[in-house]
């Protein structure tokens, strides 16, 4: 995870940044308007890098949940494990789907088991923040991180796929 300065050198946040409340759920076409504006008004690069900062940060469930533990005070130990078993056994059964899939079908089944899984714990992250249940919320964070890497490494593998010789991710 993110262990970078929750705010800004001048105190504001990412959110403050892009002109956003401070929420888990942002609109996504929102955040990518505001970036825009914000990236085409920027005065210098300096402004321009807190600007892709920002969005970088608060464009992914994954950084945004991070990023908010932080500002609450609570992201100490999202670089641990993962202690539920049943979330690891499945990831690890995920893992070895990835590694058998050989046909567009299985990989679109694959990515579709993925995403429902993600956006179950997108909801889960924005109940557990909601209620300032922050242990679930950091358990929930460091599942939203797992996947999000998962799916990185799905579009990877369906790359390669689609085009073999394309080897240039690897």
């Amino acid at each position: 995870m993110n262990s970078a300065t929750p705010t800004l050198s001048n105190g504001s946040t990412y959110f403050d940044c892009l002109g956003l409340p401070v929420d888990f759920n942002v609109d996504a076409t929102l955040l990518d308007t505001h970036y825009r504006q914000r990236q085409a008004a920027a005065l210098d690069q300096a402004q321009q890098a807190r600007f892709n900062q920002a969005y970088e940060t608060l464009s992914r469930a994954d950084r945004r949940a991070a990023y908010l533990l932080q500002l609450a005070g609570q992201g100490q130990g999202l670089d641990q494990s993962i202690g539920d078993l049943d979330f690891l056994q499945h990831a690890l059964e995920l893992r070895m789907s990835l590694e058998e899939a050989d046909s567009p079908v299985a990989f679109e089944a694959l990515k579709q088991e993925v995403s429902e899984w993600h956006e179950a714990l997108v909801r889960e992250f924005g109940r557990d923040y909601q209620a300032q249940d922050w242990p679930e919320a950091r358990d929930t964070a460091r599942k939203l991180a797992f996947m999000q890497k998962l799916s990185e490494d799905l579009r990877r593998q369906h790359d390669k796929l689609d085009d073999p010789d394309d080897l240039d991710d690897f």
